[in-house]
Parts: C-alpha cells; structure tokens; sequence
C-alpha cells in the first residue's frame, strides 16, 4: 500500500492590479497554508494616468497608450504565473469621460477585465488589506490620500462599518491650485479652506466616537508623516502636520525635490494639506503609518472569494442599508430572503449554481421591492434601475448586473433568454439570472400578504418533482394562490414540477 502523499496542497497565484492617479502598480502572492500571503512579485511604473483628467476630463491618447502598454505587460505576468487577476481602475478613470474606451482597449489589447470602481469599493478594499486579521474587537479609523481621492473609514477588526470617499487628492488639488511650485500664503489658505469645506461636505456631523490614532495607509501619507516626525518617523501629531505644512509650502520646487522622489515632489504639499485638513476635522491626535493598503485588500479580496466556506454577511448588511434608504418593507425583505436562500440551499442539486451565488440571491431579494419608491406599477424596473446604479461595496459591475436583473425579475414577465431584459448577459449570467430568479419569484410569492405566515420552508427533490414543505403560523391561502402561477415557470427552468404541502404546527 503506497504512503499517503505529503505534498502540500496547492494554492494558487493571486494578482492585483491598481491603476491609481499617480501609478499602476501590480503584486503577486500567493497564500501559504494559513491563510497568510507571500509575495512573489511587484511592480510599480509612475506612468501618473491621472494627469490632466481632473482639468479637462479626459484621459488623454498618448497616457492612454502608455497605460496600455504597462497592462500588457503585467498580463503576460499574470499569464506566466497563471494567476487569479483583479485588476481596479480609481479616480482617475472613474472621473474619466472616455472611460469607456479604455476599458474596452484593456480588455482588447491586454486581455484583462479592468473594474472601475466606487470610491466606496476603493475604502473598503483599502480597509481589507490593512486590517486583515485585525482582532475582532480592536476599533480603527482609516485614511487613504491617492491622487483624486482620499477615502475615510471605520471598522471593527476587519470589518469596516463606515465608508467615505472624498473628491480630494494630492493630484486634483495640485492642479485646482497649481500648486506644483512654490505655495505662497494666500494659495495656502485658500487650500486649506477648499480641503475643509470638501470634508464638512461630504462626512457627516455626528460621526461616532473615534480612535485618537488614525492609521494612514497612502504613499502620500507615509512621505508626509516621515517628513513631520523626522525620526520619529512612523507616527506624526496634528502640530507636527500643520508645521510640515508650511515648512513644505515654503519650499521651492528644487529644494523638495531633494527630499522626495521627483514625481512625489510635485504632490507632495497638496497631500500634507489634506492629511492636515482631514486630522482637524476628524480631531485625532496623531496618524501612525501601515505599510499595506488597495492592492493588499484586492489579494486578501481574492482569497476571501476562494473560501466557500467563510461566513460574510457585509452585502447583505449593505444591502439593508440602501433599503432602508428607500423605506422598503423590511420585515416583507427578511421573509422573503430567508425563504428564497432555504430554497437554494435544499435545491443545489438541482440549480447547481456555486455557492459564490448565494449572496447575490440574498441582496435581489433584500432589495426586490425597492422600485416601490418611485412607483409601485413598474417597480420591477424602477428596481433594476436603483440596483444598477447603487453603489453596493463589494461587488463587481458585473455582480451588480446579476443582481440588477435578479430582482427586476421577481414579478411580471419571467426571465426567458429572449426577453428583451436580458439583453447583454453572457450564457452563463443568463443561467444564473434564471435560476435565482426563479427561486426569487417562489419565495416573494410565498409572502405576498407581507405578514410572514410561514415559519420554515423544506424543499426536496426526486424523480418525481421538487416537493415544498411549509409550517406555518397562520392561513397562507393568498400565499398559495399566488405561487401557484409560479409552478410553470419553474418547470421551464428546472425541468421539475413543483408542489406545496403546508403542515399546521399543533396549538
């Protein structure tokens, strides 16, 4: 009998892709037997795809083809090492108008899916990568400077429970104030002035109690911070920001460039005016530096996506958000989720869809009615179009496409390929929409008096259909009068009859 192997299990190359304002940068890893990632490769080409986007709104041809020629590169990388890409466009490109265009070129020309994301999605990748294996108790405040923006958030252990995004960044604030060059006295209160109005703006007044220590996660900040604190180096107080602030205002181009890299030089006093202006605002005492930050949140993100296993409720959570936001019938979403994931978890036999489609079922069914904000007769639609444009950290356009359409289904027209809302999914999206809208339209029909008679739902399937066991707590005959328009449309997608048999617990 041969020895049992002793191979270690593989695991394989993951690659992140950050296409900031001032760089594009790239790290492969790969995770050990701990869940811990090694690196094996970074690169870093300050190709500074942000110049000029915020004065003219467009990224202009030659950096376009200079971006290009960075992501062919580090794609044949990736190629090589056979590794598992995300790849994240910020700012810059999403501020971009001919976005579009290079999106469709990177995937052309590179072969890679470039994700434009929200500043939202940029915080909270952010707030991955610093605070992965954070304990689950420790309370922290984060701050990110990129070029366009500066994203702001608060988390528990790794788990952020605020989100900001910021339109302030060492870049955009550079060429607002052309403050490339020596900053004179009047330029520098005026930025300090646009900073703070930025930051009243945009977070809210009553912001939780915060930690006294921010961490500051940014290349920016981390030149900032070692220049205030001198050898002190990774930690920097407020006074000692507002001194490096105009000690750096009063510097001449030459004389800075002495002291930073040449590209950061140029940037280098709008990122103290903000990292000041955000440290007054938030009224901490003092910013430590993390050496880790977006592409080190795109690999933990990647990792997490790998382990089917792992509990994260955070899109659910951000999906109660947004309804709540719409007033939606929360007890009537709840029902209605719990009902539609009992379904897909005693059928995945039968849908065989993976487990990664479990919480993109859960959101469209939290959110399917949200539509009745705007008008309740195409609230399907009305729907689709709040999903669509919502800024739901954690997903991907194209998750959110599936989402989209998911809950857009749950009424009306049943989702049938040709049906002219399913327009522009791949095969595979389309399978997926079908089957867990299907499922959606079961489990919405199951409360559609919005008074949750049903207390459980067990689903079985055999040779001769899929049987649904419901125990309820009162009578469910409007229930059962509505789903049984959903028998047919079942059986078109699962190739099953369907039937319910309601069990009365004893009074």
């Amino acid at each position: 009998m041969p020895a049992p192997s002793t191979k270690p299990p593989h695991h394989p190359v993951l690659a992140a892709i950050d296409v900031g304002t001032n760089a594009v940068r790239l790290e492969l890893a790969r995770p050990d037997a701990d869940g811990a990632l090694e690196t094996l490769h970074q690169e870093r080409d300050p190709i500074r795809p942000g110049e000029g986007v915020f004065a003219t709104g467009l990224m202009p041809a030659e950096t376009a083809d200079r971006l290009l020629s960075t992501l062919r590169r580090y794609a044949a990388l990736c190629r090589r090492h056979k590794a598992q890409v995300r790849a994240v466009a910020t700012s810059a490109l999403r501020e971009a108008r001919n976005r579009e265009d290079i999106v469709r070129r990177v995937h052309e020309e590179a072969g890679l899916h470039l994700e434009v994301v929200s500043g939202k999605e940029e915080a909270r990748l952010i707030c991955l990568g610093v605070l992965h294996r954070k304990p689950a108790s420790t309370r922290s405040l984060l701050v990110d400077i990129g070029g366009g923006s500066t994203e702001v958030a608060t988390a528990v252990g790794e788990r952020p429970d605020n989100l900001w995004s910021l339109a302030l960044g060492s870049v955009r604030l550079t060429e607002v104030f052309d403050a490339s060059r020596k900053v004179t006295p009047k330029q520098l209160r005026l930025m300090r002035s646009f900073v703070s109005e930025v930051l009243r703006k945009t977070l809210p007044a009553d912001l939780p109690p915060l930690p006294k220590v921010a961490l500051g996660s940014s290349g920016t900040i981390n030149a900032v911070v070692s220049f205030a604190a001198g050898e002190n180096g990774g930690n920097a107080t407020a006074r000692q920001l507002t001194q490096a602030v105009e000690t750096l205002a009063d510097l001449t181009p030459e004389r800075r460039r002495k002291r930073f890299d040449p590209r950061r030089a140029d940037i280098i006093t709008s990122g103290a005016v903000i990292l000041e202006g955000v440290v007054k605002h938030l009224g901490v005492d003092s910013v430590s530096v993390v050496n880790r930050g977006l592409r080190d949140g795109l690999l933990v993100d990647l990792l997490y996506r790998q382990d089917e296993t792992r509990d994260d409720h955070s899109l659910a959570d951000a999906a109660l958000v947004i309804g709540r936001r719409f007033l939606f019938d929360e007890k009537h979403a709840r029902q209605v989720a719990r009902l539609a994931l009992a379904l897909f978890d005693d059928l995945a036999a039968l849908h065989q869809l993976p487990l990664s489609a479990r919480p993109h079922l859960e959101a469209a069914a939290l959110l399917h009615d949200i539509g009745n904000a705007v008008n309740y007769e195409r609230h399907h639609k009305h729907t689709y179009y709040l999903i669509r444009n919502a800024d739901i950290p954690g997903l991907a356009d194209g998750e959110r496409e599936v989402i989209a359409r998911v809950a857009r289904y749950h009424r009306r027209s049943p989702p049938d390929p040709r049906h002219s809302g399913m327009e522009g999914l791949t095969p595979a999206e389309v399978r997926t929409v079908r089957k867990l809208a299907t499922l959606l339209r079961v489990a919405d029909s199951l409360d559609r008096s919005h008074h949750q008679p049903i207390k459980a739902l067990k689903a079985s399937h055999g040779r001769d259909g899929v049987a649904i066991h419901l125990t309820t707590r009162q009578p469910v005959d409007l229930e059962l009068w509505n789903v049984e328009r959903e028998v047919l449309p079942f059986r078109r997608v699962f190739g099953k009859r369907i039937s319910f048999h309601v069990h009365h617990p004893q009074r």
